[in-house]
């Protein structure tokens, strides 16, 4: 009945890691559909930008090519830099930022990489607590007689997440 329970209990997990990584995938679609659509709103007004757009569209490209999750981390890593670059360009430009259509691309862009942080989170808590169970005794007997795998994290690390934010307080 034990071993029984404990493979049932590792299918559910597996099943939910599933569910949770297409539910990522619903949230990057909406992201890659929408990016196309703010570089045509912009295209126009950076006609001497023309690295950064491209940075940009290449960068989605990659992330949608993607096969695994490690590479579809570290093709969202490159895809949210060039976004950052693209926003942080945006900046000199007032004719855009006062753009209407712009601005409603950034804001569902915005809501979209919320969604999608809140999605890799979920997803990663799942896989945290499928490989804890496969890994931890008397689970791991189970899951070796049962072949079942540790998963990956899915994992997006940019370079100003690890530093330290500088606070300064003097007027």
């Amino acid at each position: 009945m034990y071993i029984l329970s404990k493979y049932n209990g590792f299918i559910v997990l597996r099943n939910r890691i599933k569910n949770a990584w297409a539910q990522i995938n619903v949230e990057l679609k909406r992201r890659y559909d929408l990016i196309p659509n703010l570089v045509n709103a912009v295209k126009g007004y950076m006609q001497y930008e023309k690295e950064v757009l491209e940075n940009v569209v290449k960068a989605r490209s990659m992330a949608i090519e993607a096969k695994t999750v490690k590479e579809q981390g570290e093709a969202e890593t490159e895809l949210t830099k060039s976004l950052k670059t693209l926003f942080a360009v945006m900046e000199n430009y007032p004719e855009l930022k006062a753009n209407e259509n712009v601005l409603k691309l950034q804001e569902e862009l915005t809501a979209t990489e919320n969604r999608i942080a809140f999605s890799r989170q979920f997803y990663n808590d799942i896989v945290m607590r499928y490989n804890a169970g496969i890994q931890m005794f008397p689970g791991n007997i189970i899951a070796g007689m049962f072949n079942f795998k540790p998963e990956e994290y899915f994992e997006i690390e940019l370079p100003e997440e690890k530093e330290v934010p500088k606070v300064n307080l003097g007027l």
